[in-house]
């Protein structure tokens, strides 16, 4: 029976056309039928059908010539790395999609670094070739120049028409090799995935390395110390539907009944008990971005810590600690993995759970030296103690690997030394296209880098990143003082050489920002006690002098000066309310 078993993925850069060869896969298996199939069938979430992007890993199983294949749909976007290589870890193959239209891109490098690291057996496709600007041979050139693929390997396919994938299926079937494992031994199996349903409560997605698992098991969870049953066992078709067990080497869901979701983690080893030997699982990611999250009404605050509990179930990459800050009450210090990881945390917390919610602006973590010989990480400004205390500050470094287009060269060269980026490198992958290697602060990165790189290359570059290491940087903290109190939230660390102008870009825009009030109010940039810049927001003035007709000029200027009073008194009582679209402008520089 095991033999019979192929576990496989499909890996690509976003955009390639992956789910839409997942739907060819399930239609030519008839896995689904004609009258179900829809368009990004895996795609569950709405917000992944509406952006056009997979945000969750998704398995299905599907059967073709007397084989059990097991797919796990994988997300492309540089965010979601973590969610591929949980796939990976449950898959001994992998399908590579690459574009014809496109070639290679900077994700699809990242993927197959991930998958060699896996040791699986990749299947390379050249994907939508029945479009007309499909140049197969190209991209066929470029797969052999940077993979070392032999041509004869290399399979054409069209995930809209369907033409190919049938070969597609019967390379999975020769190539990627059956599971190994051992049905006699007790079971150990590898939670992937979980997802948690109020009725039935955790149900976790497993792929079973050893022995077997049937309804009612007795189970125990090696990292947690968990003991739970398995109230129901099956296997997605995609939707799931139960079976009595699930053999080595298969893949499935398992219902425990637990209401804790932090009881099964992603990576987990699930078995009978304590005694056995856990699976390697997956290294423990670490977020490379933070954010404040709060609710706008501070009754929110428990409906946000559940809705963060069972969000941080199914993405084991989000970190989060409970935080006040008194301009904006209680909330969530939380750790993400980059700015669409951000957004779409906050999207989900919006839809799924019906929460209005205020976000800071996005950090990331320095390292500090205190003269005293101590070290401490800090995540936000605010945290950053008096200069005089500490000897230095370090600052996380990655390292950048952009694939573009021959003729946008200069602008992107321009762009990372602009950013206080190092270029590293160039290689050509075929006569046009390039692949830069540069290294570059990740703070620098966050904020609107990416959207930068879209414009300068006309929409054509693709970039992926990793984590290097901390290096010493020249740091300073500036201060935002809106009617000279200081604003926690919108405070910056950022390089001193850049602090002035960056500053005076900040005071800028909150000036369009914040609403006038009755009262003038005063925006400063400030570094330690020096004001960098200064912008001033006008009160709204009401015209005293409209009843007046006639008489003295006296009249008009003892009404002039009774309004110039008030305004004065306002000033120092007044209270300025900072809009969302503030706190926001930060990330859209």
């Amino acid at each position: 029976m095991q033999s019979k078993i192929r576990n496989f993925c499909i890996i690509a850069h976003i955009d390639h056309g992956k789910s839409t060869l997942a739907d060819r896969l399930l239609e030519m298996t008839s896995t689904i039928s004609k009258r179900e199939m829809k368009d990004q069938l895996l795609d569950t979430m709405d917000l992944e059908r509406e952006r056009g992007i997979t945000i969750k890993l998704q398995p299905v199983r599907m059967e073709w010539k007397d084989y059990i294949l097991n797919l796990i749909d994988t997300p492309g976007h540089v965010d979601f790395t973590y969610e591929v290589s949980r796939s990976l870890a449950a898959c001994e193959g992998a399908i590579l999609v690459v574009d014809s239209t496109q070639g290679i891109e900077a994700q699809t490098l990242a993927n197959i670094h991930l998958a060699q690291q896996h040791n699986l057996k990749i299947i390379p496709v050249v994907n939508k070739i029945d479009l007309p600007n499909s140049d197969r041979e190209k991209t066929t050139q470029e797969i052999i120049h940077a993979f070392g693929f032999k041509a004869e390997e290399i399979l054409y396919a069209s995930g809209k028409t369907g033409e190919g994938v049938e070969k597609i299926l019967e390379a999975v079937v020769d190539r990627v090799p059956a599971p190994t494992g051992n049905t006699d031994k007790p079971l150990r199996a590898l939670i992937f995935d979980s997802t948690y349903d109020q009725h039935r409560g955790v149900i976790t997605f497993i792929r079973v390395v050893d022995g077997k698992i049937s309804k009612n098991d007795k189970i125990y969870m090696l990292g947690t110390k968990t003991a739970a049953e398995s109230l129901e066992t099956g296997y997605f078709h995609p939707k799931m539907v139960p079976a009595k067990e699930i053999n080595t080497g298969e893949v499935g869901y398992v219902v425990t009944g637990l209401r804790d979701v932090r009881k099964a983690r992603v990576g987990d080893t699930v078995t009978v008990s304590d005694k056995i030997e856990a699976l390697p699982g997956y290294k423990q990611i670490k977020p490379m971005v933070y954010a404040s999250i709060f609710p706008v009404s501070g009754d929110e605050y428990p409906l946000l810590r559940d809705a963060i509990d069972k969000l941080k179930l199914n993405d084991a990459a989000l970190e989060f600690e409970p935080e006040n800050i008194p301009a904006l009450g209680f909330g969530f210090r939380t750790g993400f993995l980059g700015l669409l990881h951000m957004d779409i945390v906050q999207e989900r917390l919006t839809r799924e759970y019906g929460l209005n919610l205020v976000l800071t602006a996005p950090s990331v973590e320095y390292k500090i030296h205190y003269k005293s010989g101590e070290k401490k990480i800090i995540h936000t400004p605010a945290e950053l103690p008096d200069p005089s205390l500490f000897e230095k500050i370090e600052e996380p470094w990655v390292s950048i690997e952009i694939l573009v287009d021959q003729k946008y060269i200069g602008g992107i060269l321009e762009l990372i030394t602009g950013r206080r980026g190092i270029y590293k490198n160039m290689d050509y992958l075929s006569n046009d296209r390039v692949l830069i290697s540069a290294e570059m602060p990740l703070a620098n990165i966050i904020i609107d880098f990416y959207d930068k790189l879209k414009s300068v290359s006309s929409g054509y570059a693709s970039l992926n990143y990793e984590f290097m290491e901390f290096r010493l940087g020249d740091l300073v903290k500036l201060d935002i003082l809106v009617a000279t109190e200081k604003v926690d939230a919108l405070s910056m660390i950022v390089h001193k050489d850049l602090a002035e102008m960056e500053g005076r870009v900040l005071a800028e825009k909150l000036k369009t920002l914040i609403p006038r009030q009755q009262f003038e109010i005063a925006i400063q940039a400030v570094i330690g006690g020096k004001v960098v810049a200064r912008e001033t927001i006008s009160a709204v003035r009401k015209d005293v002098t409209a009843k007046l007709y006639g008489g003295d000029v006296t009249r008009k200027m003892k009404l002039l000066e009774k309004q110039k009073k008030g305004k004065k008194r306002l000033k120092r009582i007044g209270s300025v309310d900072i809009p969302q679209e503030a706190f926001l402008a930060i990330l859209k520089k």
